[in-house]
């Protein structure tokens, strides 16, 4: 098949590029932001052998998306026990993550960078049957490269954002023949489906794998001790926060102070000293995890990963980060929500608009746009606490009832597998 200009150029683009991808990724791990032993795989190289029979590669960008996988991947087994499962992602905390939560067997492994030679080298060593991408993850290469070797393709939970389905729409050839390829597409809302149904692709029903998903890892013990290390005084929680957000934050906190906890979780860890020198600037007593034990400083910076699900069962309201600026997009209410936490976000919540519409509308969250209006919700939350549980209850209920979805897309995926009986079979 001849491809459209565009798809063309990309492949030009990407190979003439390709010699210096081992020099950017080299850039990259001296920043913390790849595993320097794993490099060969963004290249292709793979460093496990492929398991024999029939094999689902599933692919999600960083930690939300991988983790979103885990109960798809619990049921495809249950159904099919003769399966292989390889999981990409792009970010060492979602490698960190995978290894540690993803059942005996589930392969991971670093996504190779697109470019020909990369992806070609993946695909040649893994031979999926079925691959499944997570969200947002468009890879051309990718894409093209195993659909023409015969992989089927699935593009779960889709939230392509306005400007990403304007920008493909621009380019309507290259978007045909990339969102055709795809042999089941379950969007997470209607509007996006509307927007993938122009682009081209199959409209097979909505799903969420995070509104799926399980709830986050809470380690009891731990919880118990850092509850009896807050004693009477209650704990605030700064998610997932982005630049510019910490400082808003304690600002916020700066009122409230002489009476409560502040716990921050940077979305990236390696942000935590800078955290702690702001709130040092601002004369707060501040610390970090991995150095110093819960409960003494006014600001306590958790630069540990994992752990998201002890903090937001800690908390008595939760901060949700990437929401106070423009520019990330939101995070995630869906964990909070599953474990009882109550919700306060910003105003830019595009990557999660739906989603946040619907619990705002419901009175389930709280929305501040800026320190003012963050210190008055903190503040509600520790002065009328009944009303703040009222509000977590709301969010569970509307987080609740994702496994409709999720039943719907494994027998979907099961069906584009080859039978057991096919794969059984002796070569001709």
């Amino acid at each position: 098949m001849s491809l459209p200009l565009h798809l063309r150029l990309y492949r030009l683009v990407t190979g003439l590029a390709e010699p210096l991808a081992r020099l950017l990724l080299d850039r990259r791990a001296r920043r913390g932001k790849e595993d320097p032993a794993r490099i060969g795989e963004r290249l292709g190289h793979a460093s496990v052998a492929r398991p024999p029979g029939p094999l689902v590669w599933m692919h999600g960008a960083s930690v939300g998306e991988s983790l979103s996988l885990l109960p798809l991947i619990d049921r495809l087994r249950a159904a099919r026990p003769d399966l292989g499962v390889l999981v990409t992602s792009g970010t060492v905390a979602s490698a960190a993550l995978i290894a540690r939560r993803a059942p005996d067997g589930v392969i991971h492994q670093y996504a190779p960078v697109d470019a020909p030679k990369a992806v070609d080298r993946f695909l040649d060593h893994w031979r999926p049957d079925l691959a499944v991408f997570v969200e947002s993850e468009i890879w051309p290469n990718l894409l093209l490269t195993a659909k023409a070797r015969g992989t089927k393709l699935a593009l779960l939970s889709a939230r392509l954002s306005e400007r990403s389905l304007a920008g493909w729409a621009r380019r309507p050839e290259a978007a045909r023949v990339l969102f055709r390829g795809f042999d089941l597409v379950m969007a997470q809302t209607d509007t996006v489906a509307a927007g993938l149904r122009h682009l081209g692709a199959r409209d097979q029903g909505r799903l969420n794998l995070k509104l799926a998903g399980i709830p986050l890892v809470v380690d009891q013990v731990e919880l118990a001790s850092l509850r009896a290390a807050a004693g009477d005084r209650p704990v605030l929680l700064a998610a997932s926060t982005h630049p510019g957000e910490d400082e808003i934050v304690l600002d916020a906190f700066e009122k409230i102070a002489s009476y409560a906890l502040l716990v921050i979780v940077p979305r990236h860890i390696q942000r935590a000293d800078e955290i702690v020198a702001a709130a040092r600037a601002r004369s707060f007593d501040a610390a970090k995890r991995t150095e110093e034990a819960f409960g003494e400083a006014h600001v306590y910076v958790a630069d540990t990963l994992g752990e998201m699900g002890l903090w937001f069962s800690l908390a008595k309201a939760a901060l949700i980060g990437g929401s106070l600026l423009p520019g990330p997009g939101g995070h995630n209410p869906v964990e909070p929500a599953q474990l009882g936490c109550p919700v306060i976000t910003g105003r830019h919540v595009d990557n999660w608009q739906g989603l946040y519409a619907e619990l705002i509308g419901a009175g389930a969250v709280v929305v501040a746009t800026d320190a003012l209006e963050l210190t008055a919700a903190f503040s509600e939350v520790l002065l009328q606490p009944a009303a703040a549980r009222a509000r977590a209850d709301l969010a569970r209920q509307a987080v609740a009832g994702g496994e409709t979805g999720l039943d719907a897309a494994t027998q979907a995926l099961l069906k584009l597998l080859p039978t057991e009986t096919a794969v059984m079979s002796p070569a001709p």
